[in-house]
């Protein structure tokens, strides 16, 4: 079994779930990577910031050999950081990262924060629609941005992001955000979308897991699934690797739905809030 996918705005294909590297040490990653890749998978994310792009090209190229599969069939994602936002400095940063992944194009390339103080995005987000031009990623999206960023580079520049990749899990659903995505075509991608494990131990989370015979994470990565958003849980664990994919065999009920939508509160964001965030 492998992911279903999406369409982005820019007509490139993405699969709906994958796999997230944050806090995946470089030298494990490839092991991550590839065993990721043999049970499935087909969306890698990584970023700059997290210091594994080596170890993520070399699980891909492993993935894909192992497997036996072209390229063009595993999706990697990475992330422009902050310090390196600009027109300039970001064509070079997104050149960085493809010499340590060792890949030849990018699917896609992400502004992985707004940092309104240092106030480049939209600087770096011509940048990024050049890199698009000139194929060297398939597309382009950003993450964490706010309503106002978003407003801003699409007014700029015309260019609408294919994704936005935000803090998203049951217990902070951004309703409101996500409206704004689908109002603009953009798809909404979860990141810490198991409340970076807090919401494993939840009393609705586990009464659901032990209804459906399933683990709370399976229960909480079903639930992005059919909220329509794409996902990307991460783990070190070659068993909860494959755990986190099991997911296409069972379906949450309307009782189930409901008792999940009620978790949502805006005071349950874990990270920080993109307009203050100071990296």
């Amino acid at each position: 079994m492998i992911s279903p996918e999406r369409t982005l705005a820019q007509g490139v294909k993405i699969p709906q779930l994958g796999l997230g590297t944050w806090q995946t040490p470089d030298n494990v990653a490839a092991e991550c990577v590839r065993a990721a890749i043999l049970c499935g998978y087909r969306l890698i994310d990584t970023a700059s910031v997290y210091e594994n792009e080596r170890g993520v090209g070399e699980g891909v190229r492993q993935g894909l050999d192992a497997a036996n599969l072209a390229r063009a069939q595993v999706f990697v994602t990475t992330k422009l950081w902050n310090s390196d936002q600009g027109y300039d400095s970001a064509l070079l940063a997104c050149e960085k990262s493809l010499r340590r992944l060792g890949l030849e194009y990018l699917d896609l390339y992400l502004i992985h924060w707004p940092s309104p103080r240092n106030n480049r995005y939209l600087d770096s987000w011509k940048a990024l629609v050049r890199l698009r031009e000139e194929g060297r990623v398939r597309a382009i999206g950003v993450s964490n941005f706010e309503p106002e960023h978003l407003a801003r580079i699409i007014a700029e520049t015309g260019v609408v992001p294919a994704v936005n990749q935000i803090e998203l899990h049951p217990d902070f659903a951004q309703t409101e955000l996500r409206a704004t995505h689908a109002r603009h075509g953009i798809l909404t991608q979860s990141w810490s979308p198991l409340g970076q494990g807090g919401l494993l131990r939840h009393a609705v989370i586990t009464g659901i897991a032990q209804k459906h015979k399933r683990s709370p994470a399976q229960i909480l990565v079903r639930w992005h699934l059919e909220e329509d958003l794409l996902v990307i849980p991460k783990s070190i664990h070659p068993a909860r690797i494959q755990e986190n994919f099991a997911v296409f065999d069972f379906a949450l009920d309307e009782e189930d739905k409901a008792a999940i939508s009620r978790l949502d509160a805006p005071e349950h964001r874990i990270g920080p809030h993109p307009n203050t965030a100071d990296f």
